[in-house]
């Protein structure tokens, strides 16, 4: 295992020879059946007798996935999709990446468990190293964790930490997790309502892009931190107006107040950038990462610059803000290679072109359809705005039925995501747009 984030570049053009085209080819869906299948259904009602009602929807069955290999998932029953969306962008690289499943068999066959706050696995540092030394700006300390709801939570904590203020302004539509201190910054009704009771309700919510009313909240409050999605992944990908995130940069600055960014979904290339606040030339004080950080298993990260991660104690043996498997080496292990694949395929810059591309044909195809709002994105995050949910939630289960996986997202369900792998082949990325204007048409 090599702690060396950087390696030499594997990037560049790909030919359209027979290789690449059989190979895309191989790559297009193959339906076989009806979708969901009789396996999928069989598995849906067995999964009814064990798991919370509460998980899964079973309204109507979901595909139960057999295995994965680059953009394409296969199904029980033997159909092939191609995954547009990336497994919620956690497959950023697509399925059975070899040089990640070979860190990962590598690291489980040497080591599959340390105690990561006491007695932590080399690995855990190589990581650490690799993530800072990517990382804009001087945000080189940082909190490992499992999700991007947990990565969240130790922002929060380091902002009580570093200020001594609890209140955070953040903005409607935001969608942070849903553990207690991510729920309470979550604007979501659906989700908060249920848990009302137990949340300490010191978020104040303004509108998503409005940099007065942030200022403004903070006067009133004093809130020790702004926590902000550089694109509202949940909450429909909305993108704030030009200058929004440099005008949160200077009201923190002049108030004492936290920049905290929720880049979870943003993170690591999606964008274009290794983060997302990187296109208005923003460093925040602390960014909350996850998803696309392991590869496709559990791993997130709070990163923040030194001085304001040193409001934390050092310990003396046992940590404020920990988990047993905090560094586990196998997760760390996906993490690395999976930093050092982005960084050696050069695929953010490849998500900024390939996305610019893909924007202008989706414009192009779907822009004179009727009903389609908007079409907007950044790199490889693109949303696809409908005016009418039930119209989306159509469109989305069309495409399920020929072989491409698409999710809805916003509160009322009316965008169509695409966040595919950063790796894409160009040519299923365009037979993925011809599919899209057929089924919205």
């Amino acid at each position: 295992m090599t702690g060396e984030c950087s390696r030499a570049s594997a990037s560049g053009p790909r030919r359209r020879d027979a290789g690449y085209l059989a190979r895309v080819e191989q790559q297009q869906p193959q339906i076989r059946g009806e979708v969901p299948g009789p396996g999928s259904r069989r598995l849906a009602a067995r999964l009814a007798r064990v798991e919370c009602a509460e998980v899964t929807c079973l309204v109507e069955p979901p595909l139960f996935w057999e295995r994965g290999a680059g953009p394409n998932v296969w199904d029980v029953d033997g159909n092939r999709y191609v995954d547009l969306i990336a497994g919620f962008g956690a497959a950023v690289i697509g399925y059975a990446d070899e040089e990640i499943a070979g860190a990962v068999a590598r690291q489980a066959r040497e080591l599959q468990h340390a105690m990561g706050d006491v007695y932590p696995a080399r690995v855990k540092l190589e990581l650490l190293e690799c993530l800072t030394e990517l990382l804009p700006g001087d945000l080189g300390s940082v909190i490992l964790s499992h999700s991007g709801s947990d990565a969240v939570e130790s922002a929060l904590k380091t902002a009580v930490l570093a200020t001594g203020r609890p209140g955070v302004v953040a903005f409607e539509g935001a969608y942070h997790g849903l553990g207690l201190g991510a729920l309470d910054v979550t604007h979501r009704e659906e989700f908060r309502s249920p848990f009302a009771e137990r949340l300490p309700e010191r978020t104040r919510f303004v509108p998503y892009g409005d940099a007065g009313a942030a200022r403004d909240a903070l006067r009133e409050t004093g809130a020790g931190a702004v926590l902000v999605e550089p694109i509202q992944g949940r909450g429909g990908l909305r993108f704030p107006p030009a200058g929004f995130l440099r005008e949160l940069r200077e009201i923190c600055d002049a108030s004492g107040a936290l920049l905290i960014a929720d880049e979870v979904y943003t993170g690591l290339g999606r964008t274009g950038h290794w983060l997302a606040c990187e296109r208005e030339d923003v460093v925040p004080d602390v960014v909350a990462l996850g998803k696309a950080l392991g590869g496709g298993l559990p791993l997130s990260a709070c990163a923040g610059r030194p001085e304001v991660m040193s409001a934390w104690p050092a310990s003396r043996g046992e940590a404020l803000h920990t988990s047993t498997h905090l560094g586990n080496p196998v997760t760390c292990a996906a993490g690395l290679a999976t930093l050092q694949a982005l960084r050696a395929r050069e695929l953010p810059a490849r998500a900024r072109r390939e996305g610019s591309r893909c924007l202008e044909l989706l414009r192009r195809e779907l822009g004179s359809i009727a009903g389609v709002r908007e079409i907007r994105g950044e790199g490889l995050l693109i949303g696809i705005e409908l005016d009418d949910p039930a119209r989306a939630r159509r469109t989305v289960a069309r495409l399920l039925r020929e072989g491409w996986i698409t999710l809805c997202e916003g509160p009322r369900g009316d965008v169509i995501a695409l966040s595919p792998a950063l790796d894409i082949e160009r040519d299923l990325l365009d037979a993925a747009v011809i599919a899209l204007g057929k089924a919205l048409r």
